[in-house]
């Protein structure tokens, strides 16, 4: 009764831990939940959310993606998806993908999908909890929450408030992204989430002319450091036109790509279908 949660200025025996989980929408029943997390921006992360979304639709997945990106959501652009969110007295429903991926956005709330999220953390924070209790996600078998960049209060709030079965950090290859990639790595064991996975994006590139590989941003450190913290690297992505091209034209699902695949048998195998 009263709990403040800062077990350090209490003199109760609990153990320290109280549950801090929202409650699901009591129409919803979702299997797994990953956060897709990045210690830095601009490594893709949010594409790397879309496409292993697709991967593990095209395994007959029932996926769902919950954008906590509040401030910079990009996932309904790369899904084509314009059209705002409707709702009842029941709860709010989300957009549904040509595949079937659903998928819920601060954009699909906003007046104008280009109008800024100026808002304060309180604020933010309560939105992305929102998306989790007050959407009708129904069933799902993967929810991927695409998480903003870094160790602020969105992150800390989706491993506090979401049943998490673990995070998948993704990172590009230069030497400085690496050391941030632990930084995301650290915090999650802080706060005792289990690491699934790093994924590896812009990893390099095959010249078309004569098909060699270049490491555009220098050697890749990533199987290092998930060694380091034994983890795996679940992905390699490669510098691919045709993957920018069909996020930014909103076709995410057209993408023919299987870099995924392994990933998908992984986490099969590793949470269970």
């Amino acid at each position: 009764m009263g709990c403040n949660h800062d077990c350090a200025s209490c003199s109760q025996s609990c153990g320290g831990e109280q549950d801090l989980h929202e409650p699901l929408n009591n129409q919803s029943t979702v299997k797994h939940v990953i956060g897709v997390v990045s210690g830095k921006g601009g490594v893709g992360k949010s594409m790397v959310t879309a496409q292993l979304a697709v991967a593990l639709s095209r395994a007959g997945k029932k996926v769902a993606i919950l954008d906590a990106d509040i401030t910079g959501p990009s996932i309904p652009k790369s899904f084509g998806i314009h059209e705002k969110a409707m709702g009842s007295e029941m709860g709010i429903f989300p957009a549904v993908t040509e595949t079937g991926i659903e998928l819920m956005s601060i954009n699909l709330l906003l007046k104008e999908e280009t109008d800024p999220v100026v808002w304060r953390s309180p604020m933010i924070v309560g939105t992305v909890k929102q998306f989790w209790s007050d959407v009708i996600w129904g069933d799902v078998d993967y929810m991927l929450v695409d998480m903003p960049p870094g160790t602020g209060d969105i992150p800390l709030t989706v491993f506090q408030s979401l049943p998490l079965d673990g995070i998948i950090v993704v990172a590009s290859p230069q030497e400085l992204v690496s050391m941030i990639v632990e930084k995301a790595v650290k915090m999650a064991e802080m706060m005792k989430i289990p690491v699934l996975g790093l994924v590896e994006n812009m990893s390099y590139f095959v010249c078309p002319d004569c098909g060699k590989r270049h490491s555009v941003f220098g050697d890749s450190k990533i199987d290092e450091t998930a060694a380091r913290y034994g983890t795996q690297v679940i992905a390699k992505l490669p510098i691919d036109p045709e993957l920018a091209a069909a996020a930014d034209e909103g076709k995410a699902e057209s993408y023919a790509g299987n870099y995924f695949d392994e990933a998908v048998s992984y986490l099969e195998n590793t949470l269970g279908k």
